[in-house]
């Protein structure tokens, strides 16, 4: 059977690509699009000595003759890295009888349906430089961090090489040269920096088009703020307008960074993406950060950033991404195959804070980023327009009034800001939705405004609708406050579990800072992206997923100069079970929505932790074979089976459900006819020895389910030993079906298993679920 598949970034969001079945009607069939087609390399046949013949044998006897085509340019990628098979322009009816071919094993439709999903990070997350992981590992000095995103601003002193050794051996990748960018840009830090556009510009025309350009060369900036957030170099006084100023500078300070520009401003096709990758993977990065996804989690035979991802690791490269920032529904989390690293969002202890005085003396701390500090007492009459439009912002409506608005997010906000400015209005509040809750996205207003919560949001136009002469005023004294606010909270935006593909398998694995985050920006993108800013800066502070996934990278590359014999698995093992669920006030961490204790469907395993994740204790490894045997238990096909693993392989002696896959974290799924689960975990010695653990269960309900670790202590005396123990889970709590997502989640319960010695705490989050019947 053949498939038509796609891939999307932050909070403001560039389009990627999805599924759809191939087109059938006869209009549709003489449509030309791009598509990407999977080969089986075991039936090239003879008379070919190489792929790229046998790809073009097979679009020479397509051709379509009642087209008016004449041999149009047709394969435009080649892949034999992340799988099998090339990308081409073909007509619909021409992919249907691709897909008929022998040695097809899938036709993929390549469309636009993706999205792109810091100067005190590094203090917040424990990072030193005078002892621990930094010191430890040189900063990450020569490891090498590919980002598959927007592109990268070179000029930015946050890429410059200063005291930086010679390009890490072995290094296979290059600067290619295109509009606006050559090979002088890179240097020791940034050594590679390559750029695909042919998927995009197949399907959307010349992305010249669209203000973008054909090179590296970051068009919007979504790419430079990953990258040094990731491995940007210290950069002395770095702020925005005042705001969070400091010493700027990347997780992994020293590691090198390579860009594979896939996305635009229009979006990225699924088939850039997969060069993207194929070319990281051979260029020989040692992790790959891609701050981007797909609107919904598809099955992992027809997910473009899971086959590239399966690839990757084969060459043992750690893979993150970010996982979504459609929170807080439940069953939104994307990314979530298990070779993956899964990254969430949570919030650091900085604020912007200004302070909103009602007319009634009532007083509200929102946030913003407006240029100057406002210290008057002089009120304003307000007015709330809902939505506030273009249609409803106009001199008539807010002429010399503080304008309340819905929470339009980011770039909306500021435009917002533009349009009451504009219509002559002297301020602008936005207030929160209930999903986004009491976090406060904060925006470069240019006019005095401020962000509030929902809660103070509610009075706010309680005080509206009850005052004849409703009246307000700011004031700013301090334009940064650290250390006080309770953090990290999850972001309301950032996607939730249960995974929607493989219940059983926990996802997002863990949260790192992706709120109100500074970091390098391109001098000729304004902070907002607004068509009517015409601010430039060097630094911008933006929130997302997209944030927090590099935050994951830099870690995952000083544990990887840390502990260059680790697997992927075994890296993400660490940050996992090292994780922290307490806050900086020793609460549990909260989610914002509602400021009720997260679960593990929005926190993972935790927040990060990088100084625990250097010296962990156990890990949980996994190999391919391992992640093989979990494909195998989803009860793929063999021809879906070989898309992700390219070779031909058989499911004998696979796991018998996804749970057994050897994961740092348990996701039960107890059905009406299956009220018991066992499931086995194998844990590697990497700590100190000799060493005995001893095991803590955490289970708040146990009236609803039962939870016994067999055995209960565990002793190593060799460094990489490894033993093994189970986990039986036993349900006393009957639910009848739902198909409401809300009710099954309310129906969840959670808790953890920890291994204790008396150097270190390994610890694994557990979700049960009752009666998922949507799987």
């Amino acid at each position: 059977m053949a498939f038509i598949s796609f891939c999307s970034l932050c909070t403001s969001s560039l389009l990627l690509l999805f599924f759809s079945p191939l087109a059938t009607t006869d209009a549709a069939k003489s449509m030309i699009s791009s598509y990407i087609v999977h080969t089986s390399s075991h039936v090239r046949p003879s008379q070919f000595s190489t792929q790229d013949e046998w790809y073009t044998f097979m679009i020479n006897t397509l051709t379509n003759h009642q087209t008016n085509l004449v041999k149009h340019a047709r394969i435009f990628y080649t892949y034999s890295v992340v799988f099998q098979g090339f990308a081409a322009v073909l007509t619909a009816q021409e992919a249907e009888k691709m897909a008929e071919m022998p040695g097809v094993t899938g036709v993929f439709e390549d469309e636009v349906i993706m999205e792109l999903h810091t100067t005190r990070t590094p203090d917040f997350l424990g990072l030193n430089v005078d002892y621990g992981l930094w010191p430890d590992t040189d900063f990450g000095d020569n490891v090498i961090i590919g980002l598959v995103d927007s592109g990268i601003w070179p000029e930015s002193n946050s890429f410059n090489d200063d005291g930086l050794g010679p390009i890490p051996k072995g290094w296979k990748g290059a600067c290619e040269e295109g509009t606006q960018l050559n090979s002088t840009y890179c240097n020791k830090k940034l050594i590679g920096a390559r750029f695909f556009f042919q998927g995009i510009e197949n399907l959307l025309g010349p992305v010249e088009d669209f203000g973008d350009n054909r090179s590296t060369r970051d068009g919007f900036g979504h790419g430079t703020h990953t990258a040094s957030t990731a491995a940007g170099t210290e950069v002395a006084h770095a702020n925005l307008f005042g705001f969070a100023g400091g010493n700027a500078r990347g997780v992994a300070t020293k590691a090198r960074i390579a860009m594979y520009k896939a996305c635009f401003r229009v979006g990225c096709s699924s088939s850039d993406i997969l060069a993207a990758m194929e070319s990281a993977i051979e260029d020989g990065v040692n992790v790959l950060s891609l701050s981007l996804g797909a609107p919904q989690e598809n099955p992992y035979y027809s997910n473009v950033i899971a086959i590239g991802a399966f690839a990757a690791v084969k060459r043992n490269i750690f893979v993150t991404c970010s996982a979504g920032n459609s929170g807080p529904q439940p069953f939104s989390v994307v990314n979530a195959a298990p070779w993956i690293t899964t990254v969430g969002a949570g919030s650091i202890d900085r604020t912007f804070p200004v302070q909103v005085q009602l007319g009634n003396g009532k007083v509200f701390v929102g946030s913003s980023l407006y240029m100057e500090k406002i210290n008057t007492s002089t009120t304003f009459p307000l007015v709330y327009l809902n939505s506030c439009t273009s249609i409803n912002i106009n001199p008539d409506n807010v002429m010399g009034k503080i304008v309340v608005c819905d929470w339009a997010g980011g770039d909306g906000a500021v435009n917002n800001g533009f349009l009451v400015e504009a219509a002559g209005g002297v301020g602008l509040i936005e207030v929160n939705g209930k999903d986004n809750g009491e976090g406060l996205q904060t925006s470069a207003f240019t006019l005095p405004s401020a962000t509030v919560g929902y809660r103070e949001g509610l009075e706010l136009l309680s005080y509206i609708n009850t005052t004849k002469n409703p009246t307000a005023s700011f004031m700013s004294e301090d334009l940064t406050v650290v250390g006080k606010d309770r953090a990290p909270i999850v972001i309301s935006f950032s996607s939730r579990g249960p995974n929607s593909i493989v219940p059983e398998l926990l996802k997002p694995d863990i949260i790192a800072p992706g709120f109100n985050i500074i970091a390098a920006w391109p001098t000729d993108a304004p902070p907002s992206l607004s068509a009517n800013d015409p601010r430039s800066v060097q630094f911008n502070i933006i929130s997302g997923t997209s944030m927090a996934c590099p935050h994951v990278a830099g870690v995952a590359a000083l544990l990887y100069a840390a502990h260059p014999d680790w697997s992927p698995a075994a890296i993400r093992s660490a940050l996992m079970t090292s994780s922290a669920i307490f806050d900086n006030n020793k609460r549990p961490i909260a989610r914002y929505e509602d400021l009720d204790q997260a679960t593990s469907l929005g926190l993972g395993a935790g927040h990060i932790n990088p100084q625990l994740a250097a010296d962990p204790g156990l890990v949980y490894d996994a190999d391919i074979s391992d992640y093989i045997n979990f494909l195998c238990s989803l009860n793929y096909t063999q021809e879906q089976l070989k898309i992700i693993v390219n070779e031909t392989d058989s499911c004998s002696g696979s796991t018998s459900s996804p749970g057994d896959l050897n994961y740092p974290s348990f996701s039960v799924v107890f059905k009406l006819n299956n009220s018991v689960h066992t499931l086995k975990r194998t844990v590697t010695q990497v700590g100190e020895l000799p060493e005995t653990y001893t095991v803590k269960i955490i289970n708040p309900r146990p009236e609803k389910v039962a939870i016994r670790v067999d055995p209960q202590t565990l002793t190593f005396d060799k460094m990489y030993e490894k033993q093994s123990y189970t986990v039986e889970f036993m349900s006393t709590f009957v639910a009848g079906y739902s198909s409401n997502i809300h009710e099954i989640v309310g129906n969840m319960e959670f808790g953890y298993i920890i291994w204790e010695s008396d150097k270190h705490i390994v610890r694994s989050p557990v979700a049960l679920m009752w009666n998922s019947n949507l799987y």
